[in-house]
C-alpha cells in the first residue's frame, strides 16, 4: 500500500514540478529584460525636448504647480483653435467680441489678432488668408497675412 501512495505523489507533483522549473528559468530573464527596456526609456540627459515619457509622466515628476495661464493667452490658443476648425472669420469675430467684453484685453488684441493672420496663412495660404481680413484691432489681421507671406 504504501507504494500505491507514494505513486500516486510522486505523479501529482511532476506537472507542477515542470512549471516551476519552467518559471524558475523564464522569470529571470524577463524581469532583466523588461527592467533593460524600461532603463532604456529614460531620458538621462536631463534634457525635457529629448524625453520619451509622457506627458502625464513629467506633470507628475514636477513638484511645484504652473502658475495659471494669462487671459490673453488663453483667448489666443482657443482663437488658433476656432480658426483651424471653422474658419478665422468666426475667430476674428470672437475676438472683437471678446476685446468688446473685456476692454483689458484690447492691449493684446494686436498680437492676437497678428498670430491669427500667420495662422491663416499656413492653414489656408495666402490668398485665402487675405480674404478674411477685416478691420479688428486695427487690420492687425492683415498685417500678420503680410507678414507671413514674405
Amino acid at each position: 500500500m504504501k507504494y500505491s501512495t507514494n505513486q500516486q505523489t510522486r505523479r501529482g507533483r511532476g506537472p507542477a514540478r515542470r512549471i516551476g522549473r519552467s518559471l524558475a528559468l523564464v522569470l529571470p530573464v524577463v524581469l532583466v529584460l523588461s527592467g533593460t527596456l524600461a532603463v532604456t526609456r529614460v531620458n538621462w540627459s536631463g534634457n525635457p525636448s529629448n524625453s520619451v515619457l509622457m506627458a502625464s509622466d513629467a506633470a507628475l515628476s514636477d513638484a511645484k504647480p504652473r502658475a495659471p495661464r494669462a487671459p490673453q493667452e488663453v483667448l489666443r490658443d482657443r482663437l488658433l483653435t476656432e480658426l483651424q476648425e471653422k474658419d478665422p472669420g468666426i475667430a476674428l469675430t470672437h475676438l472683437q467680441e471678446a476685446v468688446n467684453g473685456r476692454p483689458s484685453l484690447a492691449e493684446h488684441c494686436v498680437s492676437i489678432a497678428r498670430a491669427l493672420g500667420r495662422a491663416a496663412v499656413r492653414v489656408y495660404g495666402p490668398t485665402r488668408a487675405q480674404s478674411y481680413t477685416r478691420p479688428v484691432c486695427d487690420t492687425s489681421f492683415a498685417t500678420g497675412v503680410a507678414a507671413a507671406r514674405s
